[in-house]
């Protein structure tokens, strides 16, 4: 698997001309220029980056010149004034697939002319009211705003925060409402939880379960009267003697 990457990973920059080839255990090589090599890695400079292998994993080295090289040649011997030199090497090096040392040549050129057509295109400038400028500062000099990524009038991107502000206000507005009544009925559930309570207490006092509720006498019903036990006897009086003198 880690083969696999460092192969993906390679840059085939010397592709008209000899390389340093790095070949690796089981297959699959690595083409650039050697800069550094230990006991444990070898660093390869493939044009765009350097990649560093282990050296468990190297195979072989076969030295060579790569495309990187003949750049570094080429450069070096080109006046710093040469405007057509730079821009020749600039696009030798992007055929190359060096696009870090075309984009250095391409410098050198604006560096002495501009207004180069050629050289500000390589490097993706625009042309706004007669100037060169990068593309960046070209959609700004035209009046662009940079939003979630993307260039755009301002009223654009107005328009997209004003559709933003009102979906966010009816998203609010729906989950207030859901909150409400999720509310309404929590408060039901409580109100007949609590009428079953006290129907089950009143069941158990030995209440009516239809006082006060639902069909039924709206009074309370009276339990008969127990009957009266009677009165023990009265003793007779006795008998007032004559004279009215009782004894």
């Amino acid at each position: 698997m880690q083969r696999n990457a460092l192969f993906v990973l390679v840059v085939f920059s010397c592709a008209a001309v000899s390389a340093d080839e790095v070949y690796l255990k089981g297959g699959g090589r690595v083409s650039g220029r050697v800069v550094q090599r230990t006991a444990t890695s070898v660093e390869v400079d493939v044009g765009a980056g350097k990649i560093t292998v282990p050296a468990k994993q190297v195979e072989r080295i076969v030295e060579g010149q790569c495309a990187l090289d003949v750049y570094n040649d080429r450069a070096g011997a080109l006046d710093p004034k040469d405007r057509d030199g730079w821009a020749a090497l600039g696009r030798w090096a992007s055929d190359q697939g060096l696009s870090t040392q075309a984009r250095e040549a391409y410098h050198r050129v604006l560096a002495i002319a501009p207004a180069d057509v050629e050289a500000n295109q390589a490097l993706g400038n625009v042309q706004v009211n007669g100037q060169w400028m990068t593309e960046e500062a070209g959609y700004r000099a035209r009046g662009y705003v940079q939003f979630d990524g993307e260039w755009m009038t301002p009223a654009e991107q107005q328009a997209i925060q004003s559709d933003r502000a009102l979906a966010d206000s009816d998203r609010a507005r729906a989950e207030a409402e859901a909150r409400a009544r999720q509310a309404e009925v929590q408060a039901e559930q409580a109100e007949a939880r609590a009428k079953a309570a006290e129907e089950a207490q009143q069941a158990q006092e030995g209440i009516p379960l239809w006082w006060g509720w639902g069909p039924g006498p709206y009074v309370w019903p009276i339990p008969p009267t127990p009957p009266t036990p009677p009165r023990p006897p009265v003793p007779p009086r006795p008998p007032t003697p004559r004279g009215g003198v009782s004894p």
